[in-house]
């Protein structure tokens, strides 16, 4: 809804209340900040932050939030509160601070109000009716904000260990390595064939050696996508050889009906490397005889 709307759907009467309970805040601005400031230091939260850093952003959410009572739009709160985000939660802060310091933010302009307030009781209970909705609006949205970039934090920090823990190393010209190492499960198989052909495709590949030397075991399911992803690297004209099978990934290939003829297999890195050579027609020659053959070639 937009902020008119949504302003324009309060009653009057309410409106009414909620401009005068943003002068008050706004008239005693620096006095409920420093209480803030002081109450968060007090309860321990934000302590990855020093005592400064904390009263600069208590002073920011203090005014976007005297803004949202003012206006209804929480669009800006909502863009801080992302941008905060950003900052922080590389720090280590937790999700029950962010709520924590909100809640009590909320805690302290409330008992301003019943300071203020306290001889009409009946202007007072109309003052927080009109005060409680706003303040939960403003707690929901600061804290979705932040759980909403944490949960992109994450996934980012996820995709970024998926993608270390199967890296697609080009060796020499045509030849990539793919070295598995630790439990393969349907989501890591599936990223594995993806970075396994866009490296084919980015090194114009000609060889694969997959080692598998480091995986436990799989089961049929990530094996019959093992046997896929061998089959899809085919297709973009390149050979995967696996090295490192065990005995239990051995047999479940076997037993899932795999023709392992039409697998190339060997039983370690140092040999399948050395495989991949032969199809690629390197020759390994010593040093010794590499630097007479140069010389050879020179006095010719």
């Amino acid at each position: 809804m937009d902020p008119i709307d949504a302003q324009s759907a309060v009653p009057e009467a309410t409106l009414e209340l909620l401009r005068a309970l943003v002068s008050h805040l706004r008239e005693n601005r620096t006095q409920l900040r420093e209480e803030w400031a002081r109450r968060i230091t007090e309860a321990q939260l934000l302590t990855a932050m020093s005592k400064e850093e904390i009263f600069a952003e208590a002073t920011s959410i203090y005014d976007n939030y005297v803004d949202v009572l003012e206006t209804g739009s929480v669009e800006a709160l909502l863009a801080y509160a992302r941008n905060l985000s950003e900052r922080i939660i590389p720090r280590g802060v937790q999700t029950n601070e962010v709520v924590g310091i909100v809640l009590l933010l909320r805690d302290v302009l409330a008992r301003s109000l019943f300071k203020k307030y306290q001889a009409d009781f009946a202007l007072l209970n109309r003052v927080l009716d009109a005060y409680e909705p706003a303040a939960n609006r403003i707690a929901v949205t600061v804290s979705v904000g932040f759980v909403q970039e944490r949960e992109r934090v994450i996934r980012e920090q996820q995709e970024a260990i998926r993608e270390l823990s199967t890296p697609v190393l080009p060796v020499r010209e045509r030849l990539l390595i793919l070295p598995i190492i630790g439990v393969i499960d349907p989501l890591r198989a599936r990223q594995l064939t993806e970075q396994l052909l866009r490296g084919i495709r980015l090194n114009r590949a000609k060889v694969v050696v997959m080692d598998i030397t480091g995986v436990p075991t799989i089961d049929t399911k990530v094996a019959n996508h093992l046997v896929q992803t061998v089959e899809a690297a085919r297709l973009l004209g390149a050979t995967v050889i696996v090295t490192g099978l065990s005995s239990e990934i051995a047999q479940t290939l076997v037993n899932i009906g795999v023709d392992l003829g039409k697998m190339n297999t060997v039983g370690d890195l140092q040999g399948g490397i050395e495989e991949a050579e032969r199809l690629l027609g390197y020759k390994v020659v010593p040093m010794i005889e590499s630097i007479e053959q140069q010389i050879i070639q020179q006095k010719a």
